[in-house]
């Protein structure tokens, strides 16, 4: 086995300037976390919504009536399941590799490998379309940036400046995106305040032509606009106390994220009843109607401040995510270097490369080449989590979903159908760019993973000394449980089974108190 000492406890990384191996996090990282409590509730808001801009075409696809039903009725279906497991089980496995830790103590190294480089990529999709949209509103003061040398110019130097931002620390990017957040949310505020008394309730129960809603794009701005909440779990290992901080957070950000779709689009729709004027950026308009040019200038600015905002929380998450998987061996060692920032620096590049890569597209077609690929990764994340409430019941769980197994089963079934209808939709719409984007996807990953092991046994790149496997058979021990570990030991019928340390039980029960007191602090079930 090529883990360094089998008695290590508590979460492993390569530290700072290391050139690799693995040592407790708990012990050897003691200077404080960056991210506390408001800062993660925004990186969470910018990851998953920003402000309601890019609802507008919900509007216009679906009609009035459907787009309000669909921000009251999919926030119950999707977005309060998704933030409750990745409540539960971002504070069990308090890391960076977030998704893929709990997917490779589910189903092992290869499962965990995929699921990072399908949320990865779908992660450098999504963070493409901010810099489009940022460009669309600017186009507004700036014509001619429609099109041309300048506007591709633009958007370099957009997604160069917004990276530096990223490689100076997540300090700074959490900071900044507070004060961003209440930029963004504040016109809207006022918007609604002034549009009270404009607003015809008539307008919210319009219809329109059942026949002539485009129901594909529908649904894709509508997933689009309220998924990610897990992302941030890629975050766990710069938080101070997860344990605590992360179910608050996400709670409230789910408050925050529903309230800033619904309101302004209650309003919008009560004030101007047309569906069919509803483009990016009518929000301007609206805003115009009932508070003056000033308030649409601002709605047009935070529109702006917004797009800035969701490309910094997305690349901070990516990046992260990278660093994370480096740190557990699945990736080369130089993704978990940090800078003298302490933020992941070649991690941070390729995140930025990958975004340049894909921001050639238009949004609708950023929106459907990454909602199928964070499909699949959802669902294997969704079973990965059933699969450990059920085989291991006893795993320490700071925030613990409030359902029996069964509830949890009940709970995700509606958002397991969504996954699955909307995985359906590019075969039924004949959407073959779509789907040659997946399959490429799928290629890529199954092939890629026994690569880059192969290239760490020819030493062709340097590694962390701990291997995924060694990830996988040290996962249970490294974050405690009650179970007991010669069960688990058996049951998986070899020595290196379960999600404990290898052989030696009795010396490994004595130990627990230790282990515990190594682990990072959380609040008792």
């Amino acid at each position: 086995m090529n883990v360094q000492s089998p008695r290590v406890r508590g979460p492993t990384t390569s530290l700072p300037g290391s050139s690799g191996g693995f040592q407790p996090t708990g012990l050897a990282m003691k200077k404080s976390k960056p991210l506390t409590m408001l800062p993660l509730i925004a990186l969470i808001f910018y990851d998953v919504s920003g402000g309601p801009f890019g609802i507008e075409d919900a509007v216009r696809a679906g009609g009035a009536l459907l787009a309000i039903l669909g921000f009251m009725v999919l926030p119950l279906v999707w977005s309060v399941p998704e933030a409750l497991i990745t409540s539960e089980l971002a504070t069990a496995f308090p890391e960076n590799s977030g998704f893929v830790a709990w997917v490779t103590a589910a189903f092992g190294p290869w499962w965990g490998f995929q699921e990072g480089f399908w949320k990865w990529l779908s992660g450098v999709t999504d963070n493409a379309v901010y810099p489009v949209i940022f460009l669309t509103y600017l186009q507004q003061v700036v014509p001619v940036l429609e099109e041309g040398i300048l506007r591709v110019v633009v958007l370099v130097g957009v997604n160069m400046g917004l990276t530096y931002l990223n490689y100076r620390g997540l300090h700074v990017v959490g900071n900044a995106a507070i004060g961003m957040t209440v930029f963004t949310l504040l016109p809207f505020i006022i918007m609604c305040l002034a549009g009270i008394p404009h607003v015809d309730p008539k307008n919210w129960f319009e219809i329109g032509d059942w026949n002539s809603i485009q129901w594909i794009p529908f649904l894709n701005v509508m997933f689009w606009n309220l998924n990610y909440w897990d992302t941030v779990s890629t975050l766990a290992g710069e938080v101070e106390s997860p344990g605590k901080t992360f179910p608050k957070a996400l709670g409230i950000a789910v408050v925050l994220v529903v309230l800033a779709y619904l309101l302004p689009l209650l309003i919008g729709i009560g004030v101007v009843s047309t569906s069919g004027d509803w483009t990016l950026g009518y929000f301007a308009g609206v805003a115009d109607k009932v508070g003056g040019s000033w308030l649409a200038w601002w709605v047009v600015m935070a529109a702006a401040v917004s797009q800035l905002g969701q490309f910094q929380a997305e690349m901070s998450t990516d990046s992260y995510q990278l660093l994370g998987m480096a740190e557990r061996g699945f990736i080369p060692e130089i993704f978990a270097r940090r800078s003298e920032h302490g933020t992941p620096t070649m991690a941070i590049l390729c995140s930025s490369l990958g975004i340049m890569t894909m921001a050639s597209f238009d949004f609708l077609e950023i929106v459907q080449l990454l909602n199928i690929v964070y499909c699949m990764a959802e669902l294997l994340e969704f079973l990965a989590f059933l699969w450990l409430r059920i085989k291991y019941p006893d795993l320490n769980r700071p925030f613990r979903v409030p359902l029996s197994t069964m509830g949890c089963i009940a709970m995700l079934t509606p958002a397991m159908l969504l996954l699955g209808l909307m995985l359906l939709l590019p075969i039924i719409q004949g959407q073959w760019e779509v789907l040659v984007f997946t399959i490429a996807a799928v290629l890529v990953g199954s092939l890629l993973y026994p690569l880059l092991q192969y290239a760490r046994e020819q030493g062709w790149c340097q590694y962390s000394s701990m291997t995924p496997e060694d990830f996988k058979a040290h996962l249970y021990t490294l974050y405690g449980g009650s179970s007991s570990m010669e069960d688990l030991i058996i049951e998986d019928g070899s020595p290196d089974g379960g999600l404990g340390f290898p052989g030696d039980v009795e010396e490994e029960e004595e130990d627990a108190g230790e282990r515990q007191n190594l682990l990072p602090q959380a609040p008792p079930r």
